[in-house]
């Protein structure tokens, strides 16, 4: 199981297709990813469920391809 602590900002976050989806801002509570605005598509922040991520080691890396992450992370402003 991934725990929050694993998770630091300025982590990579890779998909599991291995495209980038973003760089980690910080933990928003204990299970949610928020993903920084400056790296984004739309200039959002974006949240990623911490149940997405299949492992943790230099990157954050999802069970869920890039298409798959995009069309389901919820923004938050």
């Amino acid at each position: 199981m991934i725990s929050a602590t694993d998770i630091r900002e300025h982590m990579e976050v890779k998909a599991a297709d291995g495209s980038r989806v973003g760089i980690v801002d910080h933990m928003e509570g204990s299970d949610r990813i928020k993903l920084t605005k400056s790296d984004s598509p739309d200039g959002q922040h974006h949240l990623i469920p911490l149940d997405w991520v299949n492992h943790v080691d230099a990157h954050v890396h999802l069970a869920k391809n890039a298409d798959e992450v995009r069309r389901q992370w919820s923004s938050a402003n």
